[in-house]
Order: C-alpha cells, then structure tokens, then sequence
C-alpha cells in the first residue's frame, strides 16, 4: 500500500451518535453527555440481526439528516449492520477496515435480507465506491469459511497473525490510499475489556488502541461506528457490571479517536 499520509481534517467537529436499540446505553455513563445525538429506535421491527425491507426503509429516514463522517455507536452486535447504511452515504471511493471477531461475510440465509453476519459481503456486492475492506482480529477458523471470490478485495489480519510480532510490523507499516471509514465491534477484545453478546476474540483493550491509533494517526479518516454492548436480557447483577465493562471501553475508545484525530 502506499500514498501520501492524509489525516483526519482536524478543524472538523463530528457528531456523536447515539442509536439506542436495546436501552443498554441508558446504563452506560460514557452516554450521558448533552452534546451527543440521540436516536431511540426502540420501537423499530424487523431490526434485531436481521434488518428487513420496513426496517431498512425506517432506519434510512433515521439516519437521512446525520453524515457518515461522525462517530456512530449502534448498540450490539446485532446492528452491526448499519456501517453498510453509514458507508452508503459516502460518495467518494473509500476503504472499509473493520475490527471484528467475525468476518461477517456470509451469505444471508433469507434472499435480500441484510443480517449481521453478512454486511461486509453486502458492500462487496453492492457499494462500488468501496475499493478494499481490512478485516483486523477475525478468527482464523472463521475466515476460512469466508467464500471464495473476494481474495483481491479483502485482507486479513486474523486473530493468530496478531499474536506474532511480524503481523503487528505489518499492520502498521501500511498504508491505504485513499478515505477509510473504520467499523469497531467489541466482540473482537478478550472477556475482560469487553461484554458483548456474541463469542469473542483475544485482543485486549491496549492492544485494539494501539490498532486504532495506527488508523487515526496515519489515514484519512471519514467516519466510525462502534458496536458489540452487551445483553440486555441477563440478571440486574450480571447487567450492571457488563454495562460498566463496557462504558469504559466505550469512553477509552472515544477518547482515543478524539485525542488522536484532532476531532471536538
């Protein structure tokens, strides 16, 4: 890879988005800041790991008034399919990195319907202003169940090849020319930086910040969303101290985007 180092424009001020599915983030302290734009989509149907044709039609209006370019957190896992609704409104060519413990690229089991598990391969088909998707800590059996067909325009940096010094090496050395929009599911750090709903990967916190940073210090960043919260559904108990794990790691990982890229 190579080009000219573009950074984040730092006179941009982006909005913190807030698309509250679950009510997780009532729960979670890092939310509780005025100046970030809630969306309640509580009542939404068709939404939950599958988003079909009513509730891709309601969460487009949703989201018709607020940019790509803008910090976009999206409730669980479940959702994650909302970067392809974000990047969609993105009208320039761009690359897609995406830390996540699940490639997401599988064929949907339902013709036509968007599901969490099969977002990433939906961009590929569908979005041709997306030139290349990096895939950062996706379990090493999970990729090799990923279809064939897509080796020029996806990259792996699997779960294994950042366990070794050289992956790390490789990692940042390169470089994407072009606007890169990052999606981030938590699912991808170990069960001590993070409670998701799905099974997760072995990344710590540290280890993901000092990914990201890589990304926001080096590349010309257009937009990120966050997802991977936990359960809503577990015992008061189990939910409180998942929802503080996760604040945390939410908060440090908006710090780091702020501090990092120059954004209010």
């Amino acid at each position: 890879m190579s080009g000219q180092n573009q950074k984040t424009d730092k006179r941009i001020a982006w909005p913190i988005i807030i698309m509250n599915f679950t009510g997780v983030y009532d729960y979670e302290a890092f939310a509780r800041n005025n100046k970030f734009i809630w969306l309640d989509c509580r009542h939404l149907y068709g939404t939950e790991g599958y988003c079909d044709r009513d509730g891709t039609l309601a969460l487009k209006r949703m989201i018709a008034d607020y940019p790509a370019e803008g910090v976009h957190f999206i409730d669980s896992g479940n959702y994650h399919y909302l970067t392809k609704f974000w990047t969609d409104k993105l009208e320039t060519p761009f690359s897609l990195i995406v830390f996540d413990h699940h490639p997401d690229m599988q064929p949907p089991l339902f013709d036509n319907i968007l599901s969490c598990g099969s977002w990433v391969k939906d961009i590929l088909d569908h979005n041709n202003n997306c030139k290349k998707v990096i895939i950062v800590g996706a379990s090493d059996k999970l990729i090799q169940a990923v279809p064939k067909g897509y080796e020029r325009q996806v990259r792996f940096y699997s779960e294994t090849t950042l366990m070794h010094e050289e992956g790390w090496q490789d990692f940042s050395s390169g470089h994407i020319n072009g606007p890169v929009y990052i999606s981030i599911d938590k699912d991808v750090l170990n069960p001590a930086s993070a409670a998701t709903n799905w099974d997760q990967g072995s990344l710590s916190l540290w280890e993901l910040e000092k990914l990201l940073a890589v990304i926001l210090q080096k590349e010309q960043v257009v937009g990120i969303d966050i997802c991977g919260e936990c359960s809503t559904t577990l015992n008061l108990f189990e939910e409180k101290r998942e929802t503080i794990m996760d604040s945390r790691a939410n908060k440090e990982l908006l710090r780091l985007i702020r501090s990092s890229s120059g954004l209010q």
